[in-house]
């Protein structure tokens, strides 16, 4: 096990602005192709599982590291929570997909990441896998890309990006991240898979249900009910955990599809995520889910204390408000 460090460094190529640019063109293009099949929404993460109000309670007597920005103070916060299927296009839940959780922590103050001013919220922005497919921008963003045209046009970029044994396994890779088990939003773990700072520290997230067994439903693969089956019964909640950096080696920074070793990182419970009873199928929790799927969830929107780190995460920056612009949610 190592300690954690306030060494780490981000490596910023000479050319981003302008490549990262680019990538959010594309992105706002086959976002407004499917515009037209499904009606006005986001690139990614299209389809909206559930849209619910939560409580976000940050611990007391957390690890000193970890006290920074948001987890600097105990406290409860109101939140929203956004949970949806990854892919460009709105499918049946039963296809292969990754899944999001996304989690806007409201009645936090403080400087913005983005530098433009304060902050009164943090978002959190993860998925049911600890790495992505891709370890930097221009292949995750280049593969996005390809796919958006269809699956053939993904392995002709495979093949010019890594060779033709490369493309075979980075093929055989994808694949087996979307065929991920997944047993229910309720009870699975989130990951952000890339870091953000935690003051002068850097750690990636992890969301861990509280609660282990996966309910049966008519239908086991409709995310939707088996949340609303959860929340019938009683309130939903998860441990909000921190990973922190120890050297580039073990923890790199840009490498966003490198799984941290729990064994040389271990993880710290850092506050309590908690979706009370409620009822998503009423006109109250429609109401509210409309206004959650309008709404922005952007891990740039957040405490200048908890800033995106690594080429993963600037990209982000650039296409997450090219596509929100373009759905009219800035």
């Amino acid at each position: 096990m190592k300690p954690p460090s306030t060494e780490w460094r981000e490596q910023v190529a000479p050319d981003e602005d302008e490549r990262f640019q680019r990538y959010g063109e594309r992105f706002v293009e086959f976002q407004k192709r499917r515009d037209q099949r499904y009606g006005t929404g986001r690139a990614l993460h299209r389809k909206q599982i559930a849209g619910l109000s939560a409580r976000f309670d940050v611990a007391d007597g957390v690890v000193e590291q970890a006290r920074h920005g948001l987890f600097a103070t105990p406290g409860s916060h109101d939140a929203w929570i956004r949970m949806s299927n990854a892919t460009m296009n709105v499918r049946r839940d039963s296809e292969p997909d990754v899944h999001g959780f996304a989690i806007k922590v409201f009645g936090v103050d403080g400087p913005g990441a983005l530098g433009t001013g304060p902050t009164s919220n943090q978002d959190f922005a993860l998925i049911n896998i600890p790495g992505f497919s891709s370890g930097n921008a221009a292949h995750f963003a280049g593969l996005i890309i390809a796919l958006s045209n269809g699956r053939n046009a993904a392995f002709r970029y495979l093949l010019r990006a890594y060779g033709p044994i490369g493309a075979v396994r980075a093929a055989r890779r994808g694949t087996a991240l979307l065929k991920t088990p997944f047993t229910g939003f309720a009870t699975e773990p989130f990951f952000s898979a890339a870091a953000i700072c935690v003051g002068p520290y850097a750690a990636r997230i992890r969301l861990l249900p509280r609660q282990r067994n996966a309910l049966s439903n008519d239908d086991p693969a409709d995310w939707a009910a088996d949340m609303r089956s959860h929340l019938a019964s009683g309130e939903v909640s998860y441990d909000v955990q921190l990973q922190f950096f120890t050297d580039e080696a073990t923890t790199p920074i840009e490498n966003a599809a490198a799984v941290w070793p729990e064994s040389e990182s271990p993880y710290h419970t850092v506050a309590r995520l908690t979706i009370p009873k409620q009822d998503p199928v009423s006109e109250a929790g429609q109401a509210l889910s409309k206004k959650i799927d309008a709404a922005v969830f952007d891990p740039w929107n957040a405490l200048m204390e908890h800033r995106p780190l690594g080429d993963i995460m600037r990209a982000r920056k650039v296409v997450y408000l090219a596509s929100e612009r373009t759905r009219g949610a800035v």
